[in-house]
């Protein structure tokens, strides 16, 4: 295996690699391991777990240096390696801090493990692990893109794909905020803000910071997957209730080899001009019995917020359902083997195995 991982420069690069690169010295002769640094850049080879362990290490002390203060000793360094391989070492696929679905998710937040609320958050998890595509459709609250989130991050960190890509269409709700002020960046931010809240909530600033300039953790607009073929990596489509079915069926082809797809979206907020043309919706229809593609659909009883939210939803519930029940001849729940129907009912758990 091998991997190459960005380093900062300057007086933070000392505090990585130590002085005269005295750290890629110890990783070397701990691990056993082939460890080069050029051009601001890290290239490790070796056994799986051994460059798991390294990555892992090197990551630390990057942090570390963001954050200022003495750079670790020498015994420091060895008791890095030492609990890294030790987290390692007890698990034969390589994965760190434990198994890999072991009832909790390991983000790099510390001390802040994420695990399923509800047997439907369960079964989502489950539908992530077992499927290289997985649907999860359902009102807001439910932890949808939260929990597709921490899966990401978790299996970034256990070194099961090296890139966490999260994405949503640029579809305002309901109101028509004419040209937005700045550049590029600046006028796509609002749109993807609800996924920068997300990874907040499982990394600390300089992580986050550290691993977006080095493109380990990407957040773009839907308009801009097209094209692209993306290897080893988690990506996430959220509010995919405002693609049309074009714009999902270019998303779903970009699944490219070792990775994974999380689609999520409410089928009842659609902000489309027509809601019929949803492409959750008719990507529901046409996937439901395709191998390898899990479904799970949340119901009220899912919410997990607020306990008002729950409530809210209740109350706007027979309002949302009315004016598509009229267009749509009430078809019944949004469920992968009736995916045009109304407010999802009770909560229902489709899986098919790959």
């Amino acid at each position: 295996m091998d991997i190459t991982i960005k380093v900062p420069s300057g007086p933070e690069r000392v505090r990585v690699l130590g002085s005269a690169e005295r750290n890629l010295k110890m990783l070397r002769e701990a691990l056993g391991v082939n460890v080069s640094a050029r051009d601001g850049r890290v290239h490790i080879v070796g056994a799986k777990q051994q460059v798991l362990v390294a990555r892992h290490v090197l990551e630390n002390l990057a942090v570390l240096a963001e954050q200022g203060g003495e750079p670790p000793t020498r015994q420091q360094v060895l008791d890095m390696i030492a609990a890294e391989a030790e987290a390692v070492g007890e698990n034969p696929e390589g994965a760190a801090l434990g198994a890999e679905w072991d009832g909790r998710l390991n983000v790099y937040a510390a001390g802040r493990p994420v695990r399923a609320q509800t047997p439907n958050q369960e079964r989502y998890l489950e539908a992530i692990r077992e499927n290289d595509l997985a649907f999860a459709i359902g009102p807001a609250g439910t932890g949808k893109t939260y929990l597709a989130v921490a899966a990401a991050v978790h299996l970034l960190k256990t070194g099961r794909v090296k890139r966490v890509i999260l994405t949503r269409p640029a579809v305002e709700a309901g109101e028509k905020l004419g040209y937005l002020p700045g550049d590029l960046r600046a006028k796509v931010n609002p749109y993807l803000r609800p996924l920068f809240d997300a990874l907040a909530d499982m990394m600390d600033y300089a992580t986050l910071r550290r691993f977006m300039e080095n493109d380990v953790v990407e957040v773009s607009p839907l308009a801009f997957m097209r094209g692209r073929t993306l290897n080893s990596a988690v990506i996430i489509l959220d509010e995919a209730q405002n693609t049309t079915r074009g714009q999902m069926q270019m998303f779903l082809t970009r699944l490219g080899h070792g990775s994974k797809m999380v689609v999520t979206g409410d089928a009842t907020q659609v902000d489309l001009p027509d809601p019929l043309d949803s492409g959750l919706v008719d990507a529901a229809r046409r996937l439901s019995r395709t191998p390898g593609v899990g479904f799970v659909t949340f119901g009220r009883s899912d919410v997990v917020r607020h306990s008002l939210v729950q409530r809210i939803i209740d109350a706007y519930g027979g309002d949302e359902e009315r004016p598509r029940a009229r267009s749509r001849a009430r078809r019944g729940p949004v469920r992968p083997d009736n995916p045009e129907g109304g407010v999802p009912g009770e909560s229902m758990v489709e899986q098919v195995d790959a």
